[in-house]
């Protein structure tokens, strides 16, 4: 089924308040250009500003949500629609909206509820129908599903994709006739969206006309090249009419595009088995393995290609794993008998074989007819066979346990730090946050700097022209003119020259100098910490969180080859006297939160990102660290929570880190 356009609704002219002294209007429009122009995070800049500016209407926080969801945030859109019901519990548009969101997170019910409200508010909204018919089908009411979509078609007779949706509820009532039926109406109306062909295909595969299929696969291909879901289904079907390379060509083509994708490499390594490549057999199921170490099929067939190379010792080891996994595994005892017989070991050879019969014939009791024991004892078929993708329409994804598993190392933002603004022009010397002075202290000190200077979130990178702007500093120091700004000014110079040891020098001059100033110790903190993760990294020993696709978070630590042990204390205790001069500095505080994930001391990480936010709410950068520790500390839904809220804040990565972990599809 098509992704529900929900950006369609841009098209639909809403009132905005007047509030000339703001001019809300100029942020509300510039908002919705930026969703009509798919720079959604640029929307929810102006939506940010709308929400404070105009706080009677629903607009601002509902389009918000808009933008969140298309960028895959569906709890954070989810909360912007709840905000905008809030503030007009009459609002269709809301409901609407929050219950296609509900839909996507799988919460069918509430969705339904959302839906019914809509419904009874604009009865005359025919997307409402549409909509409430997708909920449906996903929650499996196929019949109710059909209904709606029947109510929708009425109104809007031309809509291909209402047949494709209906003809999909069709197929699982078991009506393939309606469903060819919606299938042909769709394809009438709309010649040029591959998904009629695609859909019509499998139905012309469920009668065995392979050559109607293929020719409909075809003609999807020729619409979209890029059409994974056809070249998949159209190896299925090459494979049934035994043209094996035309199936691996097709195979090809999909892992061209989704080379992790670990059902693809299955069925590729079982047709490269059957027509005598077992090398690529067995590469493809190594990399499955790799993908997902549980699957009991790829152990089982890998230790059958061990098995047409004679090499008994790993298809023995590949039969340990397989009945490790499912005990009950008649077939692999068997194989495995056969594998130790050729080793010699004749004795567990006859243990195998006689488990096997043993559970053949404990499963045969268990049934009722002959056919169970063959599915039991002849497990050829259902284990060496080529998986196809699942009849449901709705999802064009391969199945969950066979998806890659990727493991992404989430990194910190890293530390806030002054570093000189290398602006031709104009730099700023003062820093602002939000349009708004922070405090005095900052103010003087910026202003007092020899150099342009700013705050900024970023690890120090070697700079063009660092090391010129070095000398005439020194030159100052030289004459006796060598203040703590002009020491400090130096150290960022130095420190882009990567100079560390010449830099931390001059840090520790300054706070000689000036020893309660607290923007020095910040930055000579920042300092000594990314000295310890230079010498970390250059001695192998490297600390990431790590968070897999399913949520599950590890901990991986390279053990340092010298045995050094490199701790973060010297750093944590510059960034506590920073603190102590400066309690009402928002940025020391996330900085420490930093320091004490690095030092594996999370709970103070979270206490201490959470007093920066306390400080300053609008530190994008704390709620993605905080999230990514809530996240690897299993409190996910606080996680992503604080992740939505980053990337409110403009944090772009944020999205990625949500489609990976805080998105979870419904399961039919």
């Amino acid at each position: 089924m098509k992704r529900l356009a929900v950006i369609a609704l841009l098209l639909t002219a809403l009132c905005v308040p007047s509030r000339a002294q703001y001019d809300p209007s100029h942020f509300y429009y510039a908002g919705r250009q930026a969703l009509s122009d798919g720079k959604f995070s640029l929307a929810i800049e102006n939506f940010n500003i709308l929400s404070r500016i105009d706080t009677v209407g629903p607009e601002a926080f509902f389009f918000r949500g808009i933008a969140k969801y298309n960028l895959g945030d569906l709890n954070g859109a989810e909360r912007d629609f709840d905000l905008s019901l809030k503030r007009n519990p009459l609002y269709t548009y809301a409901y609407h909206y929050r219950a296609i969101t509900r839909s996507r997170l799988g919460r069918y019910e509430e969705a339904l509820d959302d839906l019914k409200e809509a419904v009874e508010l604009r009865p005359g909204y025919t997307g409402l129908y549409f909509s409430r018919g997708v909920t449906y089908f996903l929650s499996q009411q196929f019949e109710k599903a059909v209904q709606d979509f029947n109510s929708f078609i009425r109104k809007e007779p031309e809509e291909s994709s209402a047949y494709l949706n209906r003809g999909a509820s069709y197929l699982f009532l078991g009506d393939t006739l309606a469903a060819f039926a919606d299938y042909n109406k769709a394809i009438e109306l709309n010649n040029q969206d591959p998904e009629g062909f695609v859909r019509r295909s499998r139905l012309y595969a469920l009668q065995n006309k392979y050559d109607e299929a293929i020719s409909d696969l075809n003609q999807a291909i020729a619409l979209d090249g890029e059409n994974t879901y056809a070249y998949f289904n159209r190896a299925i079907l090459r494979y049934e009419k035994k043209n094996w390379m035309g199936a691996i060509d097709d195979l090809n083509a999909v892992l061209e595009q989704e080379p992790g994708n670990a059902l693809t490499l299955y069925n590729r390594a079982l047709i490269y088995a059957q027509v005598g490549e077992l090398d690529q057999a067995i590469d493809d199921l190594d990399r499955v393995i790799n993908i997902n170490k549980d699957n009991v099929l790829a152990y089982f067939n890998r230790a059958a290609v061990f098995m047409q190379q004679q090499k008994w010792r790993q298809a023995v080891a590949d039969y340990d794993r397989a009945i490790e996994l499912y005990p009950d595994f008649a077939k692999a005892y068997m194989n495995r008998s056969y594998a130790k017989a050729m080793m010699g070991q004749l004795r567990d050879s006859k243990t195998d074989w006689d488990t096997a019969q043993r559970k053949v014939r404990e499963y045969k009791a268990k049934t009722s007819t002959e056919d169970g024991y063959e599915a039991f004892a002849d497990t050829t078929k259902q284990f060496s066979s080529l998986l196809a993708l699942d009849a449901d329409f709705a999802k064009k994804n391969f199945d969950n346990e066979l998806l890659q598993y990727r493991e992404v190392d989430i990194k910190l933002k890293p530390m806030y730090q002054f570093a000189p603004a290398m602006a031709k022009a104009g730099a700023e010397s003062i820093s602002t946050i939000g349009g708004k002075l922070l405090y005095e202290k900052l103010d003087a000190f910026l202003a007092a700097m020899p150099v342009p200077t700013r705050l900024v979130c970023e690890k120090a990178a070697v700079t063009d022209g660092a090391a010129a702007r070095i000398e005439p500093l020194a030159e100052q120091i030289r004459q006796g003119r060598g203040t703590q700004y002009v020491q400090f000014a130096k150290a960022m110079f130095e420190t882009r020259s990567s100079k560390f040891n010449n830099a931390m020098d001059s840090y520790s001059v300054a706070i000689d100098l000036d020893p309660d100033n607290p923007f020095l110790y910040l930055n000579r903190g920042v300092l000594q910490a990314e000295m310890t993760d230079f010498l970390a990294s250059m001695a192998g020993s490297v600390q990431t969180l790590t968070i897999d696709a399913g949520g599950n978070t590890t901990k991986t630590v390279v053990k340092d080859r010298t045995n050094t042990r490199y701790d973060y204390s010297a750093a944590i205790n510059d960034m506590l006297s920073s603190a102590a001069l400066a309690p009402d500095f928002p940025y020391v505080y996330y900085n420490l939160g930093n320091l004490y994930s690095l030092s594996d001391d999370l709970p103070s990480a979270v206490a201490n990102y959470t007093k920066a936010l306390d400080l300053y709410p609008y530190i994008g950068e704390a709620y993605y660290n905080r999230g990514l520790v809530q996240i690897f500390l299993k409190d996910k839904e606080k996680g992503c929570i604080d992740i939505s809220k980053a990337g409110e804040l403009g944090i772009l990565d944020a999205y990625s880190v949500i489609k990976k972990y805080c998105t979870e599809e419904p399961k039919n």
